[in-house]
């Protein structure tokens, strides 16, 4: 299957049923997957969602995650290639991008979670990618938000990364996963409250007012090119934060032109180099895409990325404490001028 921009898409499934898509580069020659040999049962997730009624957010209960693979050695990593001896999740002895349905799913039922491996090499990091796989990454990206946006018990596609033991990571293979929930998530329903706000009194879109600012004072910009822009907020709330805006306003990945999806691939390398050239290791990181929603408020929406770290010094990590866990206050110990000001020597 060929996918848009070039990118060859091969589907197949695994042998409990879920979905497993290949991204290949559009010359490579056509892929015929190999057989899942595992064997293995139906998966049957235990999701409960349920509502707080004194914030209106949706908590998701999801039990059958607290049996998921916990940080295996390497020759058992399930997101690597299969090699004789070790079956994992991908039966396929090399791939470029792979992308399968998740065997312990956050969502079922109404929504679905999938996971995107950016590489087969087991000891790269997205930083290390090429150009070309960063950007192939990007068409498998795109594809999946578009398929999934068009499900009917989806209403919010979140594609993601996280990066680091401090983060949390479950699995070291490189790889990020997507979500799509059945719902708006809190911190998309809050943006696009102001975002209403902003356009009902300024008459424009904040996301975009917020991106003239940020070029037009300049002091908090790390990197740019001819249609991407990446800059430490204003407010940022975590140690190291710099936010990714395109110049134009879009909704979700699908709708980034070719040469969009090329400068962000450019940008986003330079910008993770940065973070690890910052103490000289590998910085922990979130990588979290901001779409529009699938249906509400998607005119207000304005595409980007944001990429944090917890880690305020080369051996210190920013916990979230009293103020920030009791009362979503933060508290920082950086300002982002001086952030912005050492990403960018970082770079020279």
């Amino acid at each position: 299957m060929q996918t848009p921009r070039g990118a060859r898409r091969t589907d197949t499934q695994l042998s409990d049923g879920r979905d497993l898509f290949y991204y290949d580069p559009a010359d490579a020659p056509a892929r015929v997957p190999l057989e899942d040999t595992r064997g293995l049962p139906e998966p049957k997730p235990q999701v409960d969602l349920r509502t707080d009624p004194l914030t209106g957010d949706v908590i998701t209960y999801a039990t059958h995650r607290n049996t998921r693979t916990y940080l295996p050695p390497a020759d058992q990593c399930p997101l690597c290639a299969t090699k004789p001896g070790n079956p994992t999740e991908i039966p396929d002895h090399d791939y470029n991008v792979a992308v399968f349905a998740n065997r312990f799913p956050s969502f079922a039922g109404p929504g679905r979670t999938e996971v995107v491996c950016f590489t087969s090499d087991h000891d790269k990091s997205f930083t290390d990618l090429s150009q070309g796989q960063a950007r192939l990454v990007v068409e498998a990206w795109a594809d999946r938000t578009a398929e999934l946006s068009a499900r009917p018990d989806v209403e919010y596609v979140f594609a993601f990364e996280n990066r680091g033991r401090e983060i949390g990571v479950t699995l070291n293979h490189p790889h990020g996963q997507i979500y799509a929930y059945p719902f708006v998530p809190p911190r998309m329903r809050t943006l696009m409250a102001r975002a209403r706000e902003h356009q009902e009194v300024a008459g424009s879109n904040l996301f975009a007012d917020v991106l003239a600012a940020e070029r037009k004072e300049g002091t908090r910009v790390v990197a740019e090119n001819g249609t991407w822009t990446a800059f430490v907020p204003e407010a940022a709330r975590w140690p190291v934060e710099v936010h990714l805006y395109p110049h134009r306003q879009v909704a979700d990945i699908a709708e980034l032109t070719t040469e969009e999806r090329d400068d962000f691939a450019e940008l986003y390398l330079d910008v993770l180099s940065r973070f690890d050239g910052l103490y000289g290791d590998r910085l922990p990181y979130i990588a979290a895409w901001h779409a529009a929603p699938v249906r509400a408020d998607r005119e207000l929406g304005y595409l980007h990325l944001e990429l944090l770290s917890i880690r305020r010094a080369a051996d210190k990590i920013k916990y979230l404490a009293g103020s920030e866990s009791g009362m979503g206050a933060f508290i920082s110990d950086t300002r982002p001028e001086d952030v912005a000001e050492t990403l960018r020597k970082v770079g020279s």
